[in-house]
C-alpha cells in the first residue's frame, strides 16, 4: 500500500511537472505578445543582423521579449537572422513572430524620377532600400558595368526608367543596378527599337532627346509635339537650341545641382560644353534627367509638322507657341520677354 501511495505521488507529480511545463510551453509560444495598437508594425533587419539586433528593434512592440527570446531560440531563428522588412501583425504570438520574421520578408515600393545625376539618384534610392547612398552611386558609376553596355559615364542614367518598381527592402546596390538594366533592356521591345531606327536614332539618343523634352514642358500632352520640333531640326541640320541643355551645363560645370535659372541669358549661351546645344550640334552625349516614359513615347511617336520654334506661352502658362519661320517666333519671344521683364524674373 505505501508503494502505491510513492507511485501515485510520484504519476501526480509528473502530471503537475508535464502540466505545468505545457503551460509554459504554450504561454511562450501561443499566448499573443504584441503591445502596440496599430493593426501593423514593421521592422527592418539589417542584412549583417544579429539576433541581438533583432531583439533591439522588438523590444518596444512586445510585451515580454524574454519570451520571444526563448521561443526563438526553441525554434532555432536566432541562428538563422534574415534580413528584409517585416510585418508584425496586432495580436501575434511568439510563434507567428518568429514565422514571420523567418519567411516573411515583404517587398517594398521603389519609385524615383527626374532625377538629374546619378548621385542625385542614389540619395533617391537610399531613402527606400537597405543599400547607402555611397554604395549604389558607386554601382551606378561603375566604369566595367558601363563599359559591358557600350555606354560612356555620361550615360549612366541611362537603365532607371522612371517608375515604380518592386524590391525587398535589403536588396544590394548591385541588385538594384542589375534588376534596372533587366527593366530598361524589357522596356526596349522590338516595336519601339523599329521607331527608333526610323527615326535614324539609337535608343540611348531616344532617351537623350526625351529628357530634353522632359525638361522643355511638363504637359504630357504637348511633348509630342514638342518632340516633334528637335526631329525636324535635327534632320535639316539645325542646332537643337534648347534652353534645359545650357542650364544642365551650367550646373555640371558648377557641380551645384540646386540651382534655379528661370531665364536663361545670352552670356549663358557662350558655355563651353557639349551640353550646350546652342555651341555643339546634335543630341547632348547623354540624359540631362530621367525622362519619363511620355517623354520617350513622344520621341518615338512625335508629332508630324512643320514647326522648328517655339517660346513658352505666356497667356496658357505650361504650354507653348509654335512657329514654322523665325520671324513668327521672334514675334512670339518678344511677348514673352517683356512678360520675363514685367516680372522683374532676371535669372
Amino acid at each position: 500500500m505505501y508503494l502505491k501511495r510513492i507511485l501515485l505521488t510520484v504519476v501526480l507529480l509528473g502530471l503537475l511537472i508535464g502540466g505545468l511545463f505545457s503551460a509554459m510551453v504554450y504561454r511562450t509560444l501561443f499566448i499573443s505578445n504584441t503591445v502596440f495598437s496599430n493593426d501593423e508594425a514593421y521592422v527592418f533587419i539589417s542584412s549583417d543582423a544579429d539576433f541581438d539586433e533583432v531583439k533591439e528593434q522588438l523590444q518596444p512592440l512586445l510585451k515580454d521579449l524574454s519570451t520571444f527570446e526563448t521561443a526563438a531560440r526553441r525554434k532555432r531563428y536566432s541562428e538563422n537572422v534574415k534580413g528584409g522588412k517585416y510585418a508584425i501583425t496586432k495580436g501575434m504570438n511568439n510563434n507567428d513572430i518568429v514565422n514571420a520574421l523567418r519567411s516573411g520578408n515583404i517587398p517594398v515600393r521603389v519609385s524615383f524620377n527626374n532625377q538629374e545625376t546619378p548621385a542625385l539618384l542614389a540619395g533617391r534610392i537610399s531613402s527606400q532600400v537597405e543599400a547607402d547612398s555611397l554604395t549604389l552611386f558607386q554601382a551606378f558609376s561603375d566604369k566595367d558595368f558601363l563599359k559591358a553596355q557600350g555606354w560612356t559615364p555620361d550615360q549612366a542614367l541611362l537603365p532607371y526608367i522612371p517608375n515604380s518598381y518592386e524590391f525587398y527592402w535589403n536588396t544590394s546596390a548591385t541588385t538594384f543596378r542589375d534588376r534596372m538594366l533587366a527593366e530598361y533592356t524589357k522596356f526596349w521591345t522590338d516595336a519601339r527599337l523599329n521607331k527608333a531606327r526610323s527615326l535614324g536614332l539609337s535608343p540611348e539618343q531616344v532617351i537623350a532627346l526625351a529628357s530634353v523634352v522632359h525638361k522643355e514642358t511638363a504637359k504630357a500632352d504637348e511633348r509630342p509635339r514638342v518632340a516633334g520640333v528637335y526631329l525636324n531640326r535635327l534632320e535639316k541640320g539645325m542646332f537643337l537650341q534648347a534652353d534645359p541643355t545650357v542650364i544642365y551645363a551650367i550646373k555640371k560645370e558648377t557641380g551645384n545641382y540646386d540651382t534655379i535659372i528661370k531665364r536663361v541669358l545670352y552670356r549663358d549661351l557662350e558655355i563651353d560644353s557639349p551640353y550646350n546645344t546652342y555651341k555643339y550640334p546634335g543630341i547632348p552625349p547623354g540624359p540631362i534627367a530621367m525622362p519619363d516614359i511620355s517623354a520617350i513615347e513622344a520621341v518615338l511617336n512625335p508629332e508630324k509638322h512643320g514647326y522648328l520654334y517655339f517660346v513658352a506661352d505666356t497667356e496658357n502658362f505650361g504650354y507653348h507657341k509654335f512657329a514654322e519661320t523665325l520671324g513668327q517666333h521672334n514675334r512670339n519671344k518678344e511677348q514673352y520677354v517683356r512678360w520675363l521683364n514685367a516680372q522683374k524674373i532676371r535669372r
